[in-house]
C-alpha cells in the first residue's frame, strides 16, 4: 500500500471534507478540539469535496469548514509553507466567518461560536513545546474569558510531534500521527486500525482507490508546495555565489537585500533588528540565511541576533 499525504489541501479536503467523511471529520475534531471527548455526536460539511480539480495553487485558503450540532462553526486549514502574514490571516477567516453569519436585518443575537483549526507543517511557537495551542478572548490580569467559547483558534503543529507508532496512545496522538506519517506507511498498523475512521481515512488516503485525475491533482499540488520551498533555498545560494564572484562587500550587500526580503514575511522590522542585521559579516548573513527558513515570528529573529550580537 501507498498512502497520499494528507497535508496537502487538496488530499485534505477528500480525506476530510465529503459527504461520506462525516464520521471521520467528527472523530478528528473531538481529538484536536476536544481533547478526544465525544463532544462531537453530529455536523454537517459545507461546501462539501465533490472530486473537482483544483481552481489554482494558492498557498493555503479554507479547506474544509463544519456546522456542528450546536450551531458552533469549524474553519479547518492545513497550512503547509510558513507564508508572510499567516498569522493575521487566521484572524482575518475567523472574524469574517463569525460576522458572515448574519444575514440582512438581522441582529447580534443571531451569531454563534466559531473555532478556527489550523494545522501546520512547520514551528509556529518558538516559546512553547506544546503541539497543541488553544487561545480564546482572555482578560489580560485575572485572566477570565470574555464570552467564553465565542471565538477560539486552535493550532496544531506537526513538527513538534516525535511519538512513534508504537508509542502512540490515544485519539488524539493517532490523528497527528497520521496527519504527519501516513505517506511513510506501507500498510494499515493495528494501532490506528483500533479507531474505525482512521482506518477509513488511510482506505481513502491509499492511492489504489484514487482516480488518475485525482493522483495528477495532488502531484500538482505536492510539486508546487516543493517548488516554492526551492525557491528560496535557490535565492540564497545565489545570494552566497554572487557574493563570491562580485567582492566581498558588493555580494555582502546584495545577500541583505535577499535576506532583508525574506524576513519581512515575518512582520514589520525595526530600526533596531535591521540595524544589528547590517553590522552583521557575509558568513553570518549566510547563517541567517539558512537559519531564517525555519523562523516563525520576530521573537525566533531577535533571538537568533541576540545570540550573534
Amino acid at each position: 500500500m501507498r498512502f497520499i499525504s494528507p497535508k496537502t489541501d487538496f488530499a485534505f479536503k477528500k480525506i476530510f471534507g465529503s459527504n461520506e467523511s462525516k464520521d471521520i471529520l467528527i472523530s478528528f475534531l473531538n481529538a484536536l478540539v476536544y481533547e478526544g471527548r465525544s463532544q462531537i455526536q453530529n455536523l454537517e460539511i459545507i461546501d462539501p469535496y465533490t472530486g473537482g480539480s483544483t481552481v489554482d495553487l494558492k498557498d493555503s485558503y479554507l479547506d474544509v469548514k463544519a456546522v456542528l450540532a450546536d450551531g458552533t462553526t469549524v474553519i479547518i486549514e492545513m497550512q503547509v509553507l510558513n507564508v508572510a502574514a499567516f498569522e493575521k490571516r487566521v484572524i482575518y477567516n475567523l472574524a469574517k466567518t463569525y460576522s458572515n453569519q448574519l444575514k440582512s436585518g438581522q441582529g447580534y443575537t443571531y451569531l454563534k461560536p466559531v473555532i478556527a483549526l489550523n494545522i501546520t507543517d512547520f514551528k509556529l511557537f518558538e516559546k512553547t513545546e506544546e503541539i497543541i495551542t488553544h487561545f480564546s478572548f482572555k482578560e489580560k490580569k485575572q485572566g477570565f474569558e470574555y464570552r467564553k467559547g465565542e471565538l477560539e483558534m486552535i493550532f496544531v503543529e506537526l513538527p513538534k510531534f516525535r511519538k512513534k507508532l508504537e508509542e502512540l496512545q490515544n485519539l488524539t496522538e493517532k490523528w497527528i500521527f497520521f496527519m504527519k506519517e501516513a505517506p511513510s506507511l506501507d500498510a494499515i498498523p493495528s494501532v490506528l486500525s483500533e479507531i474505525p475512521e482512521v482506518e477509513k481515512a488511510l482506505n481513502i488516503a491509499n492511492q489504489a482507490n484514487l482516480s488518475i485525475k485525482e493522483l495528477e491533482e495532488i502531484d500538482k499540488r505536492e510539486m508546487f508546495i516543493e517548488d516554492r520551498r526551492g525557491s528560496i533555498v535557490l535565492a540564497l545560494e545565489e545570494g552566497r555565489e554572487e557574493g563570491r564572484e562580485e567582492g566581498r562587500e558588493e555580494g555582502r550587500l546584495k545577500l541583505l537585500r535577499l535576506i532583508f526580503q525574506l524576513l519581512r514575511r515575518l512582520g514589520e522590522l525595526s530600526t533596531e533588528v535591521e540595524d544589528a542585521i547590517k553590522r552583521l559579516s557575509l558568513s553570518e548573513l549566510e547563517e541567517l540565511g539558512e537559519a531564517s527558513l525555519d523562523f516563525s515570528n520576530l521573537e525566533a529573529l531577535s533571538n537568533w541576533l541576540e545570540i550573534r550580537n
